[in-house]
């Protein structure tokens, strides 16, 4: 693998892995297709050595193909996606533009390139899945495995289960070589602040409400966004084309378990730094107080899938894939991470919480 092409690679996970990438491999040549839009940041890539970012849509097939030509990629790490599940129940046809419509593209593109072109180039095309694709679990059922059938409960999950269907196809049909790796709950650095994690660190930063859909029990597994770039490396290293791999972090808890543990944590990093108070007057704990008081419980979400759980089995065995960090650990580095860059994630808000 020489040449890179990462889409999405100015959205949360697709930055952190540029930059896992540019460290583990520093020689290689990396060009991000990113359309910027509201999930998509410039300044998510600041700071990272000699990388193109080219700002464009991933359903244009023809720009798609010309950079694999012209940059000889070798290597698509797809991560340009619609992700949010209530921007899919509010509005599915941009999650099926994107991720079905644009996923396709890429696999066109990708197909004319390295095999109808008979360029003879080693590739892979690398996809990257969740696992809401395999719907919802009872509290005693075994997680999910890399057989589990598909049974998709949102616009969003549905549309991620189309697109590793056509990587499938591809695959089998076509002799593209492929993988794919579906992950859990992703957490860490450069993540949007509409997410559970960052978006209820910085109300509690302001004193605002934290809404807890339905009884606050849905549960999912919490895998550290390093961890996750970890798992795809391996992948693009060992992973055997036409295989689909589960990714997970190893920590099954329910969502009300995790904002206590956010309170608790923002609570604790007020006691070690008194600078705080005066940086975000407005939260309990600038006042002595806990931020658990800003707990608020509100109507459940549409089809809220009840349970997710990862079988990473195959991962371990093939890849040798062992996440690193615990969620205490990385929940502690990711809340650090917040307080330590405000001028990334201020402007990101629709407006000031103040």
């Amino acid at each position: 693998m020489d040449n890179f092409l990462i889409t999405g690679g100015a959205g949360f996970i697709g930055s952190n892995f540029v930059r896992h990438l540019r460290d583990q491999e520093p020689g290689r040549g990396i060009v991000v297709l990113d359309l910027l839009t509201y999930a998509g940041n410039r300044a998510s890539l600041a700071g990272i050595d000699d990388i193109d970012l080219i700002v464009a849509d991933i359903r244009d097939t023809d720009l798609v193909r010309d950079l694999l030509r012209t940059r000889q990629i070798d290597t698509i790490v797809h991560f340009a996606a619609e992700s949010h599940v209530d921007r899919s129940i509010e509005g599915p046809d941009a999650f099926i533009e994107t991720n079905v419509i644009g996923t396709h593209s890429l696999l066109k593109a990708a197909k004319a390139e390295w095999l109808d072109a008979g360029s003879g180039r080693p590739h892979k095309f690398h996809n990257i899945s969740t696992d809401e694709v395999f719907g919802s679990l009872e509290a005693d059922d075994p997680a999910f495995s890399e057989t589990t059938p598909y049974a998709p409960n949102s616009p969003y999950s549905a549309s991620k289960a189309s697109a590793d269907h056509l990587v499938r196809a591809y695959h089998h049909t076509f002799g593209l070589v492929t993988t794919t790796t579906n992950c859990s709950n992703n957490y860490g650095p450069y993540q949007f602040p509409e997410k559970l994690i960052p978006l209820f660190v910085i109300r509690a930063l302001h004193g605002q409400k934290l809404p807890i859909y339905g009884d606050g029990m849905n549960v999912r597994d919490w895998l550290h966004v390093t961890d996750h770039c970890r798992a795809i490396e391996a992948c693009l290293q060992r992973g055997v084309p036409g295989e689909t791999y589960n990714v997970g972090g190893g920590e099954e808890l329910p969502n009300i378990t995790v904002v206590d543990k956010i309170c608790a944590a923002v609570d604790a990093a007020f006691e070690a730094d008194l600078r705080l108070a005066e940086r975000f007057p407005a939260s309990p704990a600038a006042q002595g107080r806990s931020c658990a008081e800003l707990k608020s419980y509100v109507t459940d979400r549409k089809g809220h899938d009840r349970r997710y759980a990862i079988d990473e089995r195959k991962a371990r065995a093939d890849l040798g894939y062992v996440p690193e960090r615990d969620f205490a650990q990385g929940l502690r580095e990711t809340i650090a991470w917040y307080l330590a860059n405000e001028d990334w994630w201020r402007p990101l808000l629709p407006r000031s919480p103040d």
